[in-house]
């Protein structure tokens, strides 16, 4: 098997739904992050073999493989293919696998990865319509909302409402953190969005975090989901506009090309997991992935879980007994948002990003994902410089 390195990694600032991204479409969203890329790693476009992009909302400017349209609209040749797929939240890291999987077994040297989701223009669950769950898989399972699979999570591993709202809280103050020592600075791709004022302005920081949040505002929102629940929308992900990619190739096409990649993939996998609980999948995910690299949770520098609900990551670092200083140090999706397609590049980028501040080795990134699964990647820094 070929080793798979990741050149260059990149990703739109993360709008909130309704927000800066509100008159943006998907698709040129998403043809920004492809424009950027190849511009980042100064390869041409025609040696490009497939685009594979995630995202979960397949219709209207959504649909019709949005893959292959934002590769269009971003100049790619036509020769240059384009496929969109949906693993759910982890929809872009499981390209990331495709892509991975498609250099490593000799098919292709060069393959871009990507998302995208505008949750503004294509809300969440409009390809559903009104359609309902068969009747065949309700007789075998309970299917339920995730916000309730996160109350189950929460009863199982025993979170209360004050440690889920304190997590959420740290979620926030790391990002605004990061956002003021500019740790997203060299990720982000500048997009032009006109103002509420009508003017034109570059879309350069990502709008989730609040400078306001603290223990009692978090305290006095209301659950969501049960009456007499614990999850509420300030200990949940924030529904949000974005796109992301990473350029991934063989190690010898990238020695050849002159190019130093800043990390290699060690090992991946995805998995299924209770379709009722439906959010566990990292904590199996997880120990898979490790077993296959042949590492331990303690050998990772950092850690990306998402945080779809903070009982998620909480029963996660249960379970895995992992250092929670390690996880999700600029923040996650509580604060920074979740654009459901683009989140696994998105925290890709971060996370080769942040192992090269740190000078660290390796890096572990994991997503829970609907009716129950999850990816996760291990990657080994390399010094790109």
């Amino acid at each position: 098997m070929r080793e798979v390195v990741i050149v260059e990694g990149c990703r739109t600032a993360v709008g909130r739904r309704k927000g800066s991204f509100t008159n943006y479409r998907a698709d040129e969203l998403a043809a920004i992050v492809l424009e950027e890329l190849v511009t980042r790693s100064s390869i041409n476009k025609e040696a490009v073999e497939d685009v594979i992009l995630g995202c979960v909302t397949q219709v209207n400017e959504q649909g019709g493989n949005i893959a292959r349209t934002a590769a269009l609209i971003a100049g790619f040749p036509i020769h240059v293919p384009g496929v969109t797929i949906d693993r759910q939240c982890g929809s872009s890291q499981q390209a990331i696998h495709f892509a991975a999987q498609a250099i490593a077994s000799g098919d292709m040297d060069i393959v871009i990865a990507g998302g995208v989701e505008s949750m503004t223009r294509s809300p969440m669950f409009s390809n559903m319509g009104t359609t309902k769950p068969s009747g065949k898989l309700t007789d075998k399972y309970e299917i339920v909302n995730q916000g309730i699979s996160a109350e189950k999570i929460a009863n199982q591993w025993g979170l209360s409402r004050e440690q889920l709202d304190a997590f959420s809280l740290r979620s926030h103050k790391k990002a605004l953190e990061a956002i003021r020592r500019g740790k997203f600075e060299k990720e982000i791709v500048p997009v032009e969005v006109e103002g509420e004022d009508g003017k034109l302005r570059m879309m350069v920081v990502d709008e989730g975090p609040r400078e306001s949040t603290s223990m009692d505002a978090l305290a006095q929102l209301k659950p969501v989901f049960q009456e007499e629940g614990r999850i509420t929308a300030g200990n949940s992900s924030q529904m949000s506009d974005g796109a992301s990619a990473v350029l991934l190739m063989s190690g010898d096409k990238a020695k050849a090309l002159g190019l130093k990649p800043w990390a290699r993939i060690i090992a991946r996998t995805v998995v299924g997991s209770d379709p009722t609980l439906m959010l566990t999948g990292p904590i199996e995910a997880t120990n898979r992935v490790l077993d296959k690299a042949g590492l331990t949770i303690d050998d990772m520098d950092r850690y990306e879980v998402n945080e779809a609900f903070a009982s998620v990551p909480l029963a996660w670092l249960q379970e895995t007994k992992a250092d929670p200083e390690k996880l999700n140090v600029n923040g996650g999706a509580i604060a920074l948002g979740h654009p459901l397609g683009a989140t696994g590049t998105k925290l890709m980028t971060t996370l080769i990003h942040e192992l090269d501040r740190i000078n660290g080795r390796y890096g572990l990134l994991a997503i829970c994902e609907g009716m129950g699964m999850a990816n996760a990647t291990v990657i080994e820094r390399l010094s790109h410089i």
